[in-house]
């Protein structure tokens, strides 16, 4: 049993709290919140074919660090997700590889939407959590832009009781974007996959969920005209959930100025206008959940041209410090960050909760080092950031990792 005495509840409340576990521990929660252990539902740990940019040892390292316990992987790896026997094989090399890290990380995959594999949707439907379609071109070849397959996608997911996670950027209109723009300024990249790619994309995608009556679950949006699309479609009884990330939450168009093309993702970053409207739209409900869409790249990687450098950020364990800080600067409170990043996720997914706990120090102050980070890519586009608010105790499936202690 691991017993924490005096810490706060998010209410304010001394108490004791008691998690089952193997071990026999005390730990004094003096001056500390406990919250439970955060889900994030959007990561790229890139296992396999993919190692040199992030592993699961690594990955659990960072995400235990950033307090979270439970991880949704992406299907867009070398090779993809697509298959029954590739969820398998896959869950074989990640259970090898947190056995070595020595972490007891929570995890569910995603199978990739394939229109080669459409018979493996049933097949899979107890091994995945869901299934991801990319509407619009990403890392890796998991692009489904053709109305007839993203009609069979729809339906048959929806047949397997499966949550549908969709990529929402419209591919054609992309492609026509990118004909048009000359030079490699990292800034194109927010004009060719401008906001009405995302519009495009996000109201068929609604419209096929009305049709087939699924569970749509839209990724990293970014713009305002997303979120008025989603409420509305809300309003209807469609059974459509928003994420947003951290990167469209605290960066914007003018980051491209100091990080170029590091900060370089799909979607793209968007003007301020839309970054405040998230804000808004997440603080009265209609963002459902923070996603960080973890996708490290090396630094060499992203240190290419515009063009060559590939898309994508680190953001799993800076995700909830960057949040700790905004509940401090009165942004959005710590019961909203619960519900984003744990409450509304296990009610979407139908996850059984769990007794994962994080200890969060709400007065301490720390820069976010690119040294300290355990993510294999060792960058972070929020170097420098000094923040209020860190997680430091993750307590796993009864296992504790503190760290306050030197590691």
């Amino acid at each position: 049993m691991i017993r924490i005495y005096n810490v706060q509840t998010i209410q304010g409340k001394t108490r004791a709290l008691n998690i089952a576990s193997q071990d026999e521990l005390e730990i004094n929660g003096e001056g500390l919140i406990a919250i439970p252990g955060l889900i994030d539902p959007h990561v790229h740990f890139r296992v396999p074919g993919m190692e040199h940019k992030e592993d699961w040892i690594t990955g659990a390292q960072a995400a235990i660090r950033g307090g979270i316990t439970t991880v949704f992987d992406m299907p867009n790896t070398i090779p993809p997700s697509t298959t029954l026997k590739r969820i398998r094989e896959k869950k074989i090399l990640i259970d090898q590889q947190l056995a070595m890290a020595k972490i007891p990380l929570r995890y569910g995959l995603y199978l990739g939407a394939d229109k080669n594999h459409f018979q493996e949707i049933a097949l899979a439907k107890e091994a995945v959590v869901g299934l991801k379609i990319f509407m619009g071109s990403s890392t890796g070849e998991l692009l489904m832009d053709d109305t007839k397959s993203l009609h069979t996608a729809f339906q048959l997911a929806t047949e397997s009781n499966l949550v549908i996670a969709v990529h929402a950027e419209d591919e054609k209109r992309i492609v026509q974007r990118k004909g048009k723009m000359e030079g490699n300024d990292p800034k194109f990249h927010s004009k060719i996959r401008d906001e009405k790619a995302a519009l495009i994309a996000v109201e068929k995608a609604i419209r096929l969920a009305k049709i087939y009556g699924s569970r749509l679950y839209i990724l990293h949006i970014s713009t305002k005209k997303e979120v008025e699309l989603i409420a509305t479609a809300k309003k209807e009884g469609i059974q459509v959930f928003a994420e947003t990330t951290p990167h469209h939450l605290f960066l914007s168009e003018k980051d491209y100025e100091k990080w170029g093309t590091k900060v370089q993702m799909n979607p793209p970053l968007r003007s301020e206008e839309n970054r405040l409207a998230l804000w808004k739209e997440l603080t009265n409900g209609t963002i459902d959940t923070i996603g960080s869409d973890h996708a490290p790249h090396t630094e060499e990687e992203k240190k290419l041209p515009y063009g060559t450098a590939p898309s994508g950020i680190p953001g799993v364990e800076t995700t909830l410090p960057l949040l700790l800080d905004a509940v401090n600067k009165k942004m959005v409170s710590l019961e909203q960050v619960v519900k984003l990043m744990r409450t509304n996720v296990e009610e979407i997914f139908h996850l059984t909760p769990n007794d994962d706990h994080v200890l969060i120090d709400m007065k301490k102050k720390q820069k976010i080092e690119n040294s300290h980070l355990k993510t294999k890519c060792r960058w972070s586009p929020y170097a420098g950031r000094e923040l209020q608010g860190w997680p430091v105790c993750t307590i796993v499936k009864g296992k504790v990792y503190d760290f306050r202690k030197p590691s």
